[in-house]
């Protein structure tokens, strides 16, 4: 049971798993809000699917302030992980993510992890610094690529991507940062359609991540994702295989959209 909610978790925070980088970018590098506001909250929740029966596992729940952060007015955006009372026998999860990112160019300042997993805790407290190219962790100083994003920050960048300026198969990459070391992932533009989720049925833009094989996911490109085809660019749904069964997660809830969910065809 460890491995459903765990993986449950890690689809919401990471929208995938991770490959160590060979050459530095500069995608997601330098953009404005236009997908949400502060105030925002959003609650997904994750079923575990075995012998085609999909059971509640857990929920994470994402929300923006507006802050002041060393003398910049940033975003300070949580996403906040369980696993539900039942699991918890099994496998309990008590993980929290933050991320302070400047507001005029969406580029991380500061980001936090703070996770409980099965009794193994971790901590990590990292500063970033762009202009020397460095970040300041709880463990030592480390050198980073332009542009670098945290877990959280990526998919905050994410949400603003102009997606109509792509045409399907082509690669969005983006270097991210993660226990002190630097990662790349890029996400593959498959196009647009409609997707029913248990929240409703909605137009929605279509894309899968890279995966890396590992214990729990399959490698290449089999985990898909849905994000609402409006301006607020809503997660709606991330789904893949996985060692033993499958993974959904869906949106279940929202407050404080920045636009109408126009996106939403029908409710469920």
């Amino acid at each position: 049971m460890d491995i459903i909610v765990k993986a449950g978790i890690l689809l919401i925070t990471m929208l995938g798993t991770v490959s160590k980088v060979q050459e530095p970018t500069d995608s997601f590098c330098g953009t404005k809000n236009t997908a949400f506001r502060e105030g925002e909250s959003i609650t997904m929740k994750v079923f575990y699917n075995s012998l085609g029966i999909y059971i509640g596992a857990g929920e994470a729940t994402f929300t923006s302030a507006l802050e002041r952060f060393n003398g910049k007015m940033v975003y300070h955006c949580v996403g906040e992980g369980k696993s539900y009372s039942f699991f918890d026998n099994f496998f309990r999860v008590r993980d929290r993510y933050e991320t302070y990112i400047d507001t005029s160019n969406m580029q991380p300042l500061k980001f936090i992890r703070n996770i409980d997993e099965g009794g193994y805790k971790k901590y990590n407290n990292v500063t970033f610094n762009h202009s020397a190219g460095t970040a300041v962790s709880t463990n030592g100083v480390f050198k980073t690529p332009n542009c670098i994003q945290d877990v959280i920050s990526a998919i905050y960048y994410a949400r603003n991507i102009n997606f109509d300026k792509y045409k399907p198969g082509d690669k969005i990459p983006f270097d991210m940062y993660l226990d002190d070391e630097i990662y790349h992932l890029y996400i593959r533009y498959i196009g647009k359609e409609n997707v029913k989720t248990r929240y409703g049925k909605f137009r929605a833009i279509k894309f899968k991540p890279l995966l890396i094989k590992g214990t729990i996911f399959e490698g290449g490109e089999k985990m898909t994702a849905w994000i609402s085809d409006d301006p607020n660019h809503l997660i709606l749904r991330v789904e893949s295989p996985i060692a033993v069964g499958s993974i959904k997660v869906d949106m279940y809830g929202y407050k404080n959209l920045r636009y109408p969910l126009t996106s939403l065809i029908s409710m469920r």
